[in-house]
Order: structure tokens, then sequence, then C-alpha cells
């Protein structure tokens, strides 16, 4: 286990392909300085201070996810709410809570980002946090080495992201506590687990949590947990997780049938939601 992309990373590998480990490790490290936010060496940053800055690979694709899932979401997955979560809350930094008047006065806008597979530039006002995907994406590159390595066992995870090789055993944490929402066993050879949660970043109480709605500009109420289970890839699970935390709740219910996910979602009402096709990904379910 390391500390990268601001959380613990796990992976666990067949003990045949253990020389794979570390190059996995760096893989993480890579993408990080891609994407972070954070570092004053990442691309990410440099993009947000300058409004311009030369992008590699990684960025450049993140880039284009993101703008898929913006598109596919209807704007609820938006990486330029940057404005809110790194100018006004300052999540993992300077922590604060802003007024309401800042938050009204905050430019989130993704049509003020402008990319190609070279350079990327953003508009004055505009910064960019692809937390909504990033962890999601990094998990995915891993074990696209790892299966070009012709890896069969293995399990990559960052926080709540988490892509099983093999079968594998899933425990779901409640946010009350350090016990379990729910467990399972994935039953596909691969899958793809993520949970997204308001427990997980705020500032002094979850009514200021790290979800925000990119259309009012406020922190999202309406789910205290969310773990989606799909074969498809991580990045687009994470994406879709973010995207769901602020969606109104009939949005997030219809939007989220109409992809390829089972989901398992716990409502600010305490109220424990567990999708009718679970049984397509998942056995021996168990609610705590």
């Amino acid at each position: 286990m390391k500390v990268a992309m601001g959380t613990f990373i796990s992976i666990s590998i067949d003990e045949s392909k253990a020389e794979l480990l570390e190059p996995g490790f760096e893989i993480i490290k890579d993408i990080e300085l891609s994407l972070s936010s954070y570092d004053s060496n990442a691309q990410i940053f440099k993009l947000n201070n300058t409004k311009k800055s030369f992008i590699d690979n990684y960025t450049y694709e993140a880039l284009k996810l993101s703008e898929k899932y913006y598109v596919q979401t209807g704007g609820y997955f938006d990486i330029t709410v940057g404005s809110i979560t790194k100018d006004l809350y300052r999540f993992g930094e300077d922590e604060r809570i802003p007024s309401s008047k800042e938050l009204y006065n905050a430019t989130i806008n993704f049509k003020g980002l402008f990319f190609n597979t070279q350079e990327a530039y953003i508009d004055d006002n505009i910064k960019l946090d692809l937390g909504g995907m990033g962890k999601g994406y990094a998990v995915d590159k891993v074990v696209e080495y790892f299966k070009s390595k012709h890896t069969k066992k293995a399990i990559v995870s960052a926080s709540g992201d988490i892509r099983c090789l093999d079968r594998c055993h899933i425990d779901i944490q409640s946010p009350y506590s350090e016990s379990f929402l729910a467990s399972f066993d994935t039953l596909k050879y691969e899958t793809g687990i993520t949970t997204s949660g308001n427990y997980k970043r705020y500032v002094k109480s979850t009514k200021n949590n790290h979800l925000i709605n990119p259309k009012r500009k406020k922190p999202a109420q309406n789910f205290l947990s969310i773990t989606l289970v799909s074969t498809i890839s991580n990045s687009d699970l994470d994406a879709y997780a973010t995207a769901v935390s602020v969606m109104p709740k009939e949005k997030a219910y219809s939007f989220l049938d109409s992809i390829n996910v089972a989901y398992i979602l716990l409502e600010s009402n305490n109220k424990l939601i567990v999708s009718k096709n679970i049984n397509r990904f998942v056995e021996n379910l168990k609610m705590h």
C-alpha cells in the first residue's frame, strides 16, 4: 500500500507477477503528475494557475473522457467545479466555508475549456478538478498494464475505486462507523466497483461536502453513499457516481437504470436501495 492521489493505493497481484507491482505504482504516480490540482508540478495545477499548459496523453484522455461524461450526464459531471472546490472550499488545503454570494458568483462553465492532443486552455475564473474521475482512470490504466502482461489475477484499489481481475470479495464501508454497510462477492472475471459519499470529505459538517452540484453551485445532500458495480471502466463508474451524487433523486435513478450498472444507494433519509439487476454482477450479497 502507498499514498498517491490524496489517498491510499493498494495493489495485490498473483505471486507469479510480483515484478509488476512497482511499475503499477509508477503508473499511478505518473497519472497524479498529469491530473493533480494540488501538485505544483502537475499539468492540471499549471493549467489552473496559468490558464494554458502543454498536456500529455494521460491528461488529454482524461479531458476527453470528462467531455463525454459532461454530455452523458446532462452537465451534472463538470470538472469546472474547481472554481468552487479549489477556490472557495479549498478542499484538502486551507479549508473554509464560502458565503452564498461567493458561491453564486463562482464560474462553472465546461465550454470555457479548450484542448487538443498537445495543449489545453481555460477561460479566466475557471479551475479544473478531476477528482470525480481521476482515481477511477488511474485504476483502469494500471489494470490495462497488468492485462498487457497477461496477468490473470489482481486487485487495484484507490480509495473507493476498485477493480478486480478474477473474482473478489468487497465490503462497503458504512457512512456512520468503521463497520460495513454491505458486502458481496463479484461474479465476473473482471469487475469494477466505485463508492462515493458525502461523508468522505467535508468542511465542519457533511452539509459542506466535496460533491458539488454544478447547476446549483451547492454541495449535494440526496445520498449518503453510492456504490456502483459493473464491467464497464472504473473511470466511467467513478464519473457516473460523482454525477448521480448531485442529481435530483428521480433523475439519478432514471440515469442509473439507463446504463449498464448495478447499484447500492443509501439515501439521506437512511433508505437503502438495491438495484433489481444486482445479481447480474454479484453474489452472496449481505446487508449489515
